[in-house]
Order: structure tokens, then sequence, then C-alpha cells
């Protein structure tokens, strides 16, 4: 790895750190040593970058420090593309357009000796094939989602039960060859797993979930650990 990229990679992984990050884990990740940590961290700070604490303690990147946000390395960029083909492939027509959207923007902008990692990458997703049709607009769960509203499902049970159900949404999860919402729903008063491909129909109701911002997903993250500390196999 170039000196450069190293410093710019020191810089990424500060940003991504909720904790202060070590020297240690600076090295382990970069697979350098710490001695070479200290004096790049020494010449980001003397270029004045935001860095806080020192060695032995780890260190912090001061909140409110921003940089070019298209400063991608190749693995990054092959990263993109990966998730981009994945998505395109695996998810509903919007989602795919907006996919496809994102590698285009970043092809157009990223510097000229990094656009062949954009358009011939050396990573790709594969096809998906048989992938069950769906009744529903994607769209329209996502923004009940956003927008912390009920929806109103028709709903047709693997037992080949038609039910109605009020449910909250909390996320829509893609699997290789299906997905799945995930919502509290009022008539089991739990959280379930709706396949999209058997929900018959979907409004979106004129009424909001009534929960702060974030507290119904934080419900429903306590509950998916507590589900898998009862059931490891799930996890």
């Amino acid at each position: 790895m170039r000196r450069a990229d190293r410093l710019f990679q020191i810089i990424q992984i500060l940003r991504r750190s909720t904790r202060p990050a070590t020297a240690s884990a600076l090295a382990a990740e970069l697979e350098v040593s710490k001695r070479t940590v200290y004096r790049d961290v020494a010449d980001l700070i003397g270029q004045r970058v935001p860095i806080e604490g020192e060695a032995g303690l780890g260190y912090l990147l001061a909140a409110g420090y921003d940089m070019p946000p298209l400063m991608l390395t190749p693995d990054e960029l092959e990263a993109v593309v990966l998730g981009a083909q994945w998505v395109s492939a695996h998810s509903d027509k919007v989602l795919a357009n907006a996919a496809r959207d994102v590698v285009a923007k970043i092809a157009a902008v990223v510097p000229e000796r990094l656009r062949l990692f954009v358009i011939e990458p050396s990573v790709g997703a594969k096809p998906t094939i048989g992938k069950p049709e769906e009744r529903v607009d994607a769209s329209l769960l996502r923004s009940a989602i956003r927008n912390g509203m009920k929806l109103q499902l028709r709903y047709n049970s693997e037992a080949s039960e038609e039910t109605e159900r009020t449910v909250w949404p909390v996320i829509l999860g893609y699997a290789e060859a299906s997905s799945l919402l995930v919502a509290w729903c009022e008539l089991r008063q739990g959280f379930r797993h709706f396949r999209t491909d058997r929900i018959i129909a979907a409004e979106i109701l004129d009424e909001p979930v009534g929960l702060r911002s974030g507290e119904l997903r934080r419900r429903w993250q306590r509950w998916r650990e507590e589900q898998v500390r009862l059931s490891p196999d799930l996890s």
C-alpha cells in the first residue's frame, strides 16, 4: 500500500470508529508495524488533521472533520460495484435503477486511473434465477418504513390462509431469492417476517407508528438478539 493511500485509510478507519482506535488495531488492519502507525498519525496531525488521543490510549477523529467523499481506493470502488450488482439483480426495479445510477455517477467523477475498477471490476455478483413474482411495489413498503407509518396488508400465509394485518414496518430485507418485510404485527402482538411475494395487497395508513425515531428498530433489534440467544442456530 502506498503511503498516501495508507494515510487516507487511517482517516477512514478513525472516521468509522465509535471508540478510540489503538495503534495495535490500526497496525493489524493496515498490515504494518505500530511504529509506522505512530509515524503516520504524527504526520497527519502535522498536516492539521484533527486526530485526538495518544499512543497507548488510542486515537479519535474530531467530530466535524470532512474530506472529499470520493477519494476511494480500488478495493472500496469494487466493493461499491459488487454491492450495486447484487442490488440490481435481487431488488425491485426502483432500487435496481438507483444502484446502476450510483455506479454511473461514481464512474463519472473518479480519477481516470481508478475508472477501470468501476468499468471492469475484478468482482461480480451472480444473477438471480427464479425469483418469485411480487404483486406489491416495494417502494411503497420502503416509504412506509422511512416515514414511520403503519401498513395494512392482505397476506397469504404458507398454509394458504389469507389474513388482513395492520403492521408497523421495520425493515425490508433481501435474501438470495426472496425478500422479507420485518414488522410488528398488531394481530399477533409481536414481530413477524412477511415474505413480500405473499403480500397480496398493501396500503399505507394515515396513522403513524407513534414511536420516537429509531425506537421501533431498537425494539426489533433487542427482540432479534433475544431470539438468537434462545435459539443459537438462528444466528
